[in-house]
């Protein structure tokens, strides 16, 4: 990854991002627009507790909100920190995919290279 990239990317929000249960929690919440963990636990295959601590690790990265709604608290996706997210994942992918447009000419010039030193060969069967 190039250093500008490097820079770009918040590894503890891709990594809150990349657990399976908090990607079904932000889930729900874009559908639902806001939940709190009594909520999204009904809907998911999780204790509340659970959810209520992955809950906790998307706000520590800006990716929910939290407001008071009596005892519990209830979330919703701060959109702003969505969408950099979304940002950093495209900056990534494009630069995955120059790399592997790299690799690709690299390969096919190998290839090439290989091919034109058997057609150069004289035929040892003579």
């Amino acid at each position: 990854m190039s250093p500008a990239v490097a820079e770009k990317v918040d590894d503890d929000l891709w990594s809150a991002i990349g657990d399976p249960t908090r990607r079904l929690v932000l889930d729900l919440l874009l559908v639902d627009g806001a939940g709190t963990a009594t909520t999204l636990s009904q809907q998911m295959p999780v204790t509340r507790q659970a959810v209520a601590k992955h809950l906790g690790v998307l706000d520590r990265v800006g990716l929910v909100r939290a407001t008071p709604a009596g005892r519990e608290k209830r979330y919703r996706v701060d959109e702003a920190q969505l969408a950099r997210a979304a940002a950093q994942l495209s900056s990534v992918g494009s630069a995955w995919d120059a790399r592997l447009r790299r690799i690709k000419r690299i390969a096919e010039a190998i290839q090439r290279s290989q091919q034109d030193q058997q057609r150069d060969r004289p035929d040892r069967g003579e």
